[in-house]
């Protein structure tokens, strides 16, 4: 498996924030216009928590709360689990299977370089399987 480094020099993610003062309405739009799952809160230069779909969920929508009126800061996570960038992506799924998340940051230090979601690490697995079956065919049939 490779390092969460090279997903990210794929292209593969890519980092989108939102600010802790900001509605949980607005982090929603951004949500929805990235059609991405969660959102790091970023305070300044300095990561504060994440804000998820299922904090939206859980937080907001499960109890009653306005959306336009709850302030991301409110509802996010702020005890965040991060990998660095030399993170190989299978102890990326192992982490977020043990703790039943689906987003990680990866930080580089302080800074954050970037977000890996369980969607990322998925396709990067079948993409990995279709080269390895690939392979397994052409040395077959040579």
């Amino acid at each position: 498996m490779k390092p969460v480094s090279e997903l990210l020099r794929q292209g593969q993610t890519t980092l989108r924030t939102v600010e802790p003062g900001a509605s949980v309405f607005d982090a929603l739009k951004r949500l929805s216009e990235y059609e991405i799952g969660a959102l790091v809160v970023m305070d300044g230069g300095s990561m504060v928590g994440v804000m998820s779909e299922r904090d939206y969920t859980r937080k907001v929508a499960l109890q009653g709360r306005s959306s336009k009126e709850t302030l991301v800061a409110e509802i996010m996570t702020a005890d965040v689990f991060t990998v660095g960038p030399a993170t190989r992506t299978r102890d990326c799924m192992a982490l977020m299977r043990e703790k039943r998340i689906r987003h990680l940051p990866v930080v580089d230090g302080e800074r954050v370089i970037g977000m890996i979601s369980i969607r990322d690490l998925m396709a990067d697995m079948i993409k990995d399987h279709e080269m390895t079956i690939a392979q397994l065919k052409n040395y077959i049939h040579s």
